[in-house]
């Protein structure tokens, strides 16, 4: 098997809600993207489960900024979570998955893991 990377479209610009996060469906499973206008990246991509808990909830989590870094809190059981590293601020250990985001016109493209088997074209 061999893993490649590519971009999918998820949503629209229009799509996204200033401040806040949503979920869409990869590949890879369930993506939480959080708009946040004022940040320079302005639109981040982590991993939609909550590592504590399982659930996917981490889109539905409160936006925010801790020491300079943008962070979500999960609204389980409030860990923060840094929406460029997807490291856990309470816990060292835990870490979420993040995805590379491109803003493409009015498309959010996603950049995602495509694994392929080795008898495959690329």
């Amino acid at each position: 098997m061999k893993t490649s990377s590519q971009w999918n479209i998820v949503c629209t610009v229009d799509d996204l809600v200033p401040e806040s996060g949503i979920a869409v469906w990869t590949p890879e499973g369930p993506v939480a993207l959080f708009y946040l206008p004022h940040h320079p990246s302005a639109v981040f991509a982590i991993s939609h489960t909550d590592p504590f808990s399982g659930a996917n909830v981490l889109a539905r989590g409160i936006t925010g900024d801790l020491k300079g870094q943008p962070v979500v809190a999960s609204p389980l059981y409030k860990q923060h979570f840094n929406l460029i590293t997807g490291q856990c601020l309470e816990d060292e250990d835990v870490k979420v998955k993040t995805y590379r985001v491109l803003l493409d016109g009015q498309a959010v493209r996603l950049e995602t893991s495509k694994v392929r088997a080795d008898y495959e074209a690329a």
